[in-house]
């Protein structure tokens, strides 16, 4: 049984507010068989005793709890990562079910994360664009916002349910077992803070030469990251992309100093 698909997904919260929401967390997580959860300069106190009621027996879910001050940090050695949100963005994004969407982070060998905003305000646009994939949970228009928890449970309940699928195929390796349920290969994709790095060094250069201008960068280079999260990029292909940088950044320099001279 694979039980370290469930052990490669982090469920990382961002900025969570609210001690009891963070007991029901882990009490959902634990229930599903997730155990690896990540605060974001986290606003209440996961050790606090309301966390610790609520949690009930997955209080270790909240002592093991890893705090971290940046999404980026939080996001460290992920290579997938997918995004809960309900807003509209200046660049059009596919929004998915949890249950089309979710089974994308179960592939062997492979890190993930789930990411969640806080609860007064979700994910903004700059937190939005560490994510690949986007997921929506569909509700009623009458009261569409739900509950922190609520929404971690409906896609904890996704994971588990893909996990279970997983398990009840034996005959079939893990590899496999990963394309029958998400569709596609599982093939290995860059760590998320190594295409941050790319995506840095590119806005960089593309300002530098003239590309991009400040007051339109951000809006840009989301197209981009669209673009190369459709691409599904390698590490030796990110690695191309940095010379071809580095290459261009060379070029233009010392042709200023051609024309200096």
């Amino acid at each position: 049984m694979n039980h370290n698909l469930l052990a490669n997904i982090k469920i990382v919260l961002v900025e969570p507010a609210g001690a009891l929401n963070l007991g029901s967390i882990a009490r959902i997580m634990k229930n599903m068989g997730l155990t690896r959860l990540v605060l974001v300069n986290p606003r209440c106190d996961p050790s606090s005793e309301d966390a610790r009621i609520m949690a009930v027996h997955a209080v270790d879910i909240l002592e093991n709890a890893q705090i971290v001050d940046s999404l980026p940090a939080a996001l460290t050695g992920c290579q997938r990562a997918i995004a809960t949100t309900v807003r509209s963005r200046s660049v059009p994004i596919k929004l998915e079910p949890p249950s089309v969407a979710l089974p994308w982070l179960m592939s062997p060998h492979i890190q993930s994360a789930l990411l969640f905003g806080a609860e007064d305000r979700g994910l903004s646009n700059d937190e939005l664009k560490y994510a690949q994939r986007f997921v929506c949970i569909q509700s009623s228009p009458i009261y569409p916002s739900l509950n922190l928890a609520q929404a971690i449970a409906i896609c904890s309940y996704e994971l588990y349910q893909t996990w279970l699928k997983l398990s009840n195929s034996p005959q079939a390796t893990p590899r496999s077992q990963s394309e029958q349920v998400t569709g596609e290969l599982a093939s290995t994709n860059v760590p998320i803070d190594v295409l941050e790095g790319y995506y840095q060094h590119l806005e960089a250069v593309l300002l530098e030469i003239g590309y991009l201008y400040p007051h339109t960068a951000a809006v840009k280079m989301e197209k981009f990251r669209r673009l190369y999260n459709k691409a599904n990029l390698q590490p030796e292909e990110v690695a191309m992309l940095r010379g071809i940088l580095r290459q261009v950044r060379w070029a233009t320099q010392n042709k200023s100093k051609s024309l200096d001279n």
